[in-house]
């Protein structure tokens, strides 16, 4: 296990890095990866508890520590309070990361050893480096799948966790990802809607995108050509605070130019960097079910018959056939998709964890609707849902939700 220990400005990090079985319950299967953490002090933090990040994703690192604009936002107003544990989750980062050299394996073998990928395996994780740390207990921030990730740990191992602190990650408990998925077109349908209220003639400009697209006239600097549901998923754009304004300069931007091509391909979501984040994004929905192309399944007729109406996370199959970067894991993702994934979630056992904390669930939340967030935050009375309008699903990169959440937590302030 390897520890090393570095300053970064006014940080001290400790890297650490340790062993763990690829299949954990397994004894016979003797597969291990290495699971990386950079633990994140301020200078005389060094021996405040533990508060451990989880990423969203699926298929993301951690950030990394430093000040200044390459800062995660949130950062300081946690190291105020606790030491921060920066987990590369398992197939990321440094944590055995998977890529694009892994498609030289067989793909049944490649299939089998990404469903080791999940949440679940990733608490059993967690719980190795929290024992690897020395702490009895600690607390928990997740990002959105982070946040789907804590509950499998509230599921498993609530005893292990002083406070969980959620934003935009509380996920659907024991519901089909259909259902999902249905809800959060309505979601994009509404967003789209209210933009185009905003900005009028972008309604006339998509529609002409759409048409160029549907010619094979789009083409971005990589090759792609993009397809027209490929466009359509800049309204993946509309689920942060500020992304509204990132779509309207590029709405704004002539078709023909290479400022537009470049700055299409930055804004459209699934880049070939973090080819997990498309290959198995459904499984995070997938308490119990195969998810079969869900998104793809359940998208509306109006959807289908108005190139207008954006699209945010779905992910489409055809994809597989046009995005030069998604194009290699196309047996992969199509095997994924039939998996049938076990249950993430035991909603009795959350009623019973006595988890304490807070959550920050977004009302317009395009990604991870309210309504289900709700029928969760019900099953956790000791976490306060603080409901806000204020943020869209990226809120926690404003500086005052953490701060917020942990006043919540503590009964310091209520808004």
């Amino acid at each position: 296990m390897a520890v090393t220990t570095r300053r970064m400005q006014d940080l001290t990090v400790e890297d650490h890095t340790i062993t763990v079985p690829l299949v954990w319950g397994d004894d016979a299967d003797t597969r291990t990866i290495e699971v990386y953490a950079a633990v994140v002090a301020r200078e005389g933090g060094e021996s405040l508890p533990y508060l451990v990040f989880l990423q969203g994703g699926p298929g993301s690192e951690a950030p990394r520590p430093y000040h200044g604009p390459m800062s995660p936002s949130w950062l300081d107003a946690a190291l105020e309070h606790y030491r921060v544990v920066m987990i590369d989750q398992r197939g990321t980062g440094r944590s055995t990361p998977i890529g694009d050299a892994d498609l030289a394996r067989d793909t049944d073998e490649l299939v089998e050893y990404i469903t080791h990928l999940r949440a679940d395996a990733i608490v059993r994780d967690c719980e190795a480096m929290r024992a690897h740390l020395g702490a009895a207990s600690w607390s928990v921030l997740g990002q959105s799948f982070g946040g789907f990730t804590t509950l499998a740990y509230l599921s498993t191992d609530a005893s292990s966790l002083r406070e969980v602190f959620f934003t935009g990650g509380l996920s659907a408990v024991g519901r089909h990802p259909d259902d999902v998925y249905a809800l959060t077109y309505d979601k994009l349908r509404e967003a789209s809607e209210r933009y185009y209220r905003r900005f009028a003639h972008h309604r006339d400009t998509v529609r002409r995108l759409a048409d160029l697209a549907g010619e094979g006239r789009i083409v971005l600097p990589d090759g792609e050509v993009v397809s027209v549901s490929r466009l359509r998923s800049l309204g993946v754009l509309l689920g942060s605070n500020h992304g509204w304004q990132s779509l309207h300069s590029l709405l704004e931007t002539e078709p023909s130019t290479n400022a537009f091509r470049y700055d299409l391909a930055h804004a459209l979501p699934y880049s070939a960097r973090n080819p997990l984040y498309y290959v198995f994004h459904e499984s995070s929905y997938a308490d119990g079910f195969a998810t079969r192309w869900s998104a793809d399944r359940v998208e509306p007729a109006d959807f289908r018959d108005d190139a207008t109406l954006l699209t945010g996370e779905h992910v489409r199959r055809d994809w597989l056939d046009t995005v030069p970067g998604l194009t290699p894991w196309k047996d992969v993702t199509l095997a994924l998709a039939e998996h049938e994934w076990p249950s993430l979630y035991d909603a009795e056992v959350l009623r019973a964890s006595e988890a304490h904390g807070a959550a920050a669930v977004y009302l317009n939340d395009l990604y991870v609707p309210v309504e289900f967030s709700l029928e969760t935050a019900a099953l956790l009375p000791g976490v306060t849902p603080w409901v806000t309008s204020e943020h869209e699903h990226s809120g926690l990169r404003e500086g005052d939700v953490l701060p917020h959440l942990f006043d919540l937590a503590h009964g310091r302030r209520v808004r």
